[in-house]
């Protein structure tokens, strides 16, 4: 069942929306051709329609439907930003739509096509015309004069061959209303798409902006502690080789000044790469919380410590868990609720985090990433375990066990 299923899981939020989007503009195609074409012909043996007529109808309905479904689909191409809007494609279906709307009123004002047949040949070909032309318009404000130019024109069509006023106003009310629905359908539909997949691109600039904020603080503070300093132990480097060449005895205690500064320079480095590189716990649980929140999911987050406070290190490598785990759940799932437990049960020597969440992961199962390995490294520096996989339910669960030295934990009064 999980084989059947996984082509839909893995796609993300924005890909599910688009094909959803796309499989119902090609039903489309099929509901044209049953309600309209096919009633044409099943109606022509109780009224005077021809049979050769109807199925001359249905041929055109048929051809005027995969054309429509054929500018849809090329429409949301662009609606995607995959290609341009499909300028020319519209012109030919709006021409096809306009023929196939005056061949059925000419067949209808000469007797060929029955009074009862007409209208919904008419109705149809105009209104899924609409929706179609709609998808292709760019600007919202236009959207609104396509009905109304499908339902003038089919007006005016009527009145020019001299048909009757009764019919004239039936085929403007007709065209206007269907053309209207079948216009608001699409254009809605192709304004969510739009949307979602503005949003999955905002999320993954919002990602993309973390790191490079994280990297700009890292290089704002190396920045600050070694900016200085180089700049002192070159200024006395330099004094140090002037007194050098004139031999004085001061060199040496310039010298001496500079080693200072070398060696204090390197302690603050690794004060600075020691900061980057440990992560607390506390605080990027309640960031994952945040941020999984703010991405629209159920973000549950428990702690069960036992009132025992947690080494460092093993805080450190636990929060890095949490790290990189939510950001696997942002970018590599389509999670709508998201679990993280910290449990360190008062009779086990042995602290568990465990993330879970119903997103199914790009990355297939027992090919894990560099992420991933990262994490096993950092765990392994405290004896730690990392699992990570599917479970039931359609579930990816990552769990990090990391033991825990009785001598060094401590119980909070």
């Amino acid at each position: 069942m999980s084989k059947l299923t996984g082509w839909w899981k893995k796609r993300s939020s924005a890909g599910k929306v688009e094909l959803y989007t796309r499989w119902s503009f090609h039903a489309f195609v099929l509901i044209e051709i049953v309600s309209f074409g096919l009633v044409a012909v099943a109606s022509s043996k109780e009224n005077d329609t021809p049979r050769a007529v109807a199925l001359a109808a249905l041929g055109v309905v048929v051809a005027h439907s995969v054309l429509v479904g054929f500018l849809s689909s090329r429409a949301l191409d662009a609606v995607c930003g995959r290609r341009e809007r499909p300028v020319r494609l519209a012109v030919v279906t709006t021409a096809a739509t306009a023929a196939a709307v005056l061949l059925f009123l000419f067949l209808r004002r000469f007797g060929s096509l029955d009074e009862s047949v007409a209208p919904g040949l008419v109705v149809g070909v105009t209104c899924f015309g609409c929706g179609s032309l709609v998808l292709a318009v760019e600007k919202v404000q236009h959207m609104k004069y396509v009905p109304l130019v499908a339902a003038a024109g089919s007006a005016a069509t009527v009145a020019a061959l001299g048909l009757p006023l009764g019919e004239i106003v039936g085929y403007f009310v007709a065209v206007l209303v269907a053309g209207v629905f079948l216009a608001f359908t699409c254009g809605f539909s192709g304004w969510l798409l739009r949307t979602v997949y503005e949003l999955d691109h905002a999320r993954e600039v919002q990602a993309q902006l973390a790191v490079a904020e994280e990297r700009l603080r890292f290089g704002r503070d190396l920045h600050d502690v070694m900016g200085r300093n180089l700049a002192v132990i070159a200024l006395k480097s330099e004094l140090a080789v002037q007194l050098a060449r004139r031999e004085r005895p001061e060199a040496v205690d310039q010298m001496i000044e500079v080693q200072r500064i070398a060696r204090e320079s390197q302690r603050e480095v690794r004060d600075v790469v020691r900061g980057y590189r440990e992560a607390d716990l506390s605080v990027e649980l309640e960031g994952a919380r945040g941020v999984l929140s703010a991405a629209g999911m159920d973000c549950r987050v428990e702690y069960a410590t036992a009132g025992r406070q947690l080494p460092g290190e093993v805080q450190s490598a636990l929060g890095w868990v949490v790290r990189e785990a939510t950001t696997n759940v942002l970018r590599h799932g389509d999670a709508r609720t998201c679990l993280i437990r910290l449990a360190a049960p008062a009779d086990s020597d042995t602290v568990t985090l465990l993330v879970e969440n119903d997103g199914v992961p790009e990355t297939p199962a027992g090919m894990p990433g560099s992420g991933l390995a990262g994490l096993r490294e950092r765990l392994a520096a405290v004896d730690g375990t990392l699992l990570a996989g599917p479970a039931e339910g359609g579930r990816f669960r990552l769990r990090a066990d990391v033991p825990l030295d009785a001598r060094r934990v401590e119980v909070r009064a």
